[in-house]
């Protein structure tokens, strides 16, 4: 797990997936995603391969890397111990997300319900909001000249 919390480290396992690839590959491409030089991707490598994660072997003057799979499925097995802790809370928050969005929705619906024919919202308060714009506004209400 340790070895996997780099984002580095985790891009190249990535690009490890699809199949074995070369050093200068992986120095290529993590190179030019994350700006780091070929040895600092040569010392994740290292990490990789010593906790277990990639293999590699020399082929002449070629390192070639691969993803062992037996560490990941061993993640993968944690993830689902640990997972049914996460699931009753996640859909919980999904269900008080939904009916947020339900109470939003059936707000709106009922203020527009509200228009007066004027096209004007009814405004519980007193329309204190218009009442404001129109003092700053150098204007007069006319509700207050009673």
């Amino acid at each position: 797990m340790e070895a996997l919390g780099d984002p580095v480290r985790r891009r190249l396992v990535e690009l490890l997936a699809d199949g074995t690839r070369s050093a200068g590959d992986l120095a290529a491409a993590v190179g030019d995603e994350f700006g780091i030089s070929q040895p600092a991707t040569s010392r994740h490598l290292r990490v990789l391969r010593e906790a277990g994660v990639v293999e590699s072997q020399a082929q002449g003057p070629v390192r070639l890397y691969a993803v062992r799979p037996e560490p990941l499925d061993e993640v993968e097995r944690w993830v689902r111990t640990v997972r049914r802790y996460w699931e009753p809370r996640l859909d919980a928050l999904g269900t008080e997300v939904a009916r947020g969005k339900r109470a939003r929705r059936l707000a709106a619906d009922d203020g527009a319900a509200d228009d007066d024919a004027d096209g004007r919202v009814d405004d519980p308060a007193g329309d204190r909001a218009g009442d404001r714009a129109g003092v700053h506004a150098g204007s007069t209400d006319e509700r207050r000249t009673t």
